[in-house]
């Protein structure tokens, strides 16, 4: 198959989240498994600065009434896939993706209006004729409006996919602020009040519909889970499905991880404890291997649960337990863990800061990983956990529903400790059940150490699901 991939950022060219990591690492294995597969990405200043791009089309030029968007191409590659970057100084040139650092650009939607149909145009300049475009979340959701709407025949036989990384994302702008979506008179009778949906116009024109996770696939045809889009996919839920986001376990391997003081394997632990120690020192606990560490990297954000972490913090510091939190994000969540910091620095660390190496060491050096997410469409780090022999402590929701096992539930399986209601109490009880099996049952807490690391979630299985999914449409 010829697969174009339309996508807003790639790792190692340009990345802000997990969306990033998926650019990079499915269309490689797309490619492994025959497919022919080329990436269509914005050519931000990032790249130009740090790349060298080859010029394969010097200026080519859409006109929208009396408007002209100009732009040209530009190819660098991620391995051996092609990489091709729409160039527009005034849209791409910048010092941010999406945003200056502090707020959002007040055009982005003019922006990714102009980038979802440059994808389209880049493919026939480059006489690409996909038998699928894939596409993903709201930067590059009005993609298959364009493709369903484009006469030039160039695309008869060609199939839309739209994933969705993030359902909380709808990408919502008023129309007037758009012009390039001016002369679309069908997405002006689609309207939300005065503003397109990205996201809902890429639910309603993309041939399938999929999301990174199997779980997250099916709480998204809930009213609870949809995110406020629930008439949408439910009208299209014979072509919703989810699939599971692989691990980049060239990265996250204790064994090869380059980032630790020490290596270990499944067959030899020793250094986990190493890691252990070495990360009590760098954060400023206390070094004692027998007091279990609680580690925790994300952005400080309500999704990622602090909503019912902090109400128990205190609680949770009267045990016998070490806490270590690294993050970004919301001032008033850092604020609150400041606090705590202060009152208990023998117990709890806050770091605010984002660290690879940190993040890294942290996943190594841990007992247990906690990420009880209000929603997680699919998550990584708990994988990340899982390699390296750290026992997650999650809420059943996406994709941690979906890779971890809880102790209660299959206790010959398990890989970790599992609740179900976002709340504190229901959490408190979660690290307080992961606790007292550390403290009293330490054979069987070791057997559930292995059986996490032998967990693998591969992106070759990923690139087979989606090619399955392809051959659907």
């Amino acid at each position: 198959m010829k697969i174009l991939f339309v996508v807003s950022e790639v790792q190692d060219l340009a990345k802000t989240g997990g969306l990033a990591d998926v650019a990079k690492s499915l269309p490689i294995e797309l490619k492994k498994l025959g497919h022919e597969v080329i990436i269509v990405m914005p050519f931000y200043k990032l790249i130009e600065d740090n790349h060298e791009a080859k010029t394969v089309v010097d200026e080519h030029t859409i006109h929208a009434y009396d408007r002209a968007y100009s732009f040209g191409v530009r190819q660098v590659y991620i391995e051996d896939v092609p990489v091709y970057c729409v160039a527009h100084a005034d849209f791409f040139s910048r010092n941010g993706f999406y945003t200056d650092g502090y707020h959002a650009y007040p055009d982005n939607a003019e922006r990714f209006a102009f980038f979802a149909d440059a994808a389209l145009h880049t493919a026939k300049l480059l006489e690409f004729q996909p038998d699928i475009v894939h596409c993903n979340d709201w930067h590059t959701a009005l993609t298959p409006y364009f493709l369903r709407t484009d006469n030039s025949g160039f695309f008869k036989d060609s199939k839309s996919i739209l994933t969705i990384h993030n359902g909380a994302f709808h990408g919502t702008h008023r129309l007037d602020e758009i012009p390039y979506l001016h002369p679309h008179k069908a997405l002006h009778s689609q309207l939300d009040g005065d503003a397109v949906n990205f996201l809902r116009i890429g639910i309603r024109y993309a041939d399938k519909i999929n999301t990174v996770s199997p779980n997250y696939a099916s709480e998204l045809l809930t009213t609870l889970g949809s995110h406020m889009l629930y008439n949408e996919f439910q009208a299209r839920r014979k072509d919703v499905s989810g699939i599971l986001n692989g691990c980049d376990y060239s990265e996250w391997d204790p064994a090869t991880d380059k980032l630790l003081p020490t290596n270990y394997d499944v067959e030899s632990l020793q250094g986990k404890g190493s890691c252990k120690r070495s990360l009590q020192i760098k954060a400023g606990l206390p070094e004692n291997s027998s007091v279990p560490l609680i580690g925790m990297v994300c952005r400080l954000t309500e999704q990622k649960g602090f909503g019912y972490i902090l109400p128990i913090l205190e609680d949770l510091l009267q045990h016998n337990v070490q806490l270590l939190i690294v993050g970004t994000g919301d001032p008033s969540i850092s604020e609150v863990l400041h606090r705590h910091a202060l009152i208990h620095p023998d117990k709890f660390i806050f770091i605010e800061t984002f660290s690879e190496e940190l993040a890294h060491l942290l996943e190594a050096g841990s007992d247990f990983f906690l990420m009880p997410s209000l929603f997680e469409p699919c998550g990584l780090n708990q994988m990340y956990s899982l390699a390296y022999g750290t026992l997650p402590i999650v809420r059943a929701v996406g994709g941690l529903k979906d890779t971890v096992i809880d102790l209660k539930e299959q206790p010959d399986q398990s890989t970790g400790f599992v609740f179900d209601q976002p709340d504190s109490t229901a959490l408190l009880s979660c690290i307080l059940r992961a606790l007292l099996h550390y403290y009293e049952y330490p054979q069987s807490f070791a057997k559930m150490k292995k059986r996490a690391m032998h967990t693998k979630f591969t992106w070759h299985q990923a690139a087979l699901d989606y090619q399955e999914l392809y051959e659907s449409c």
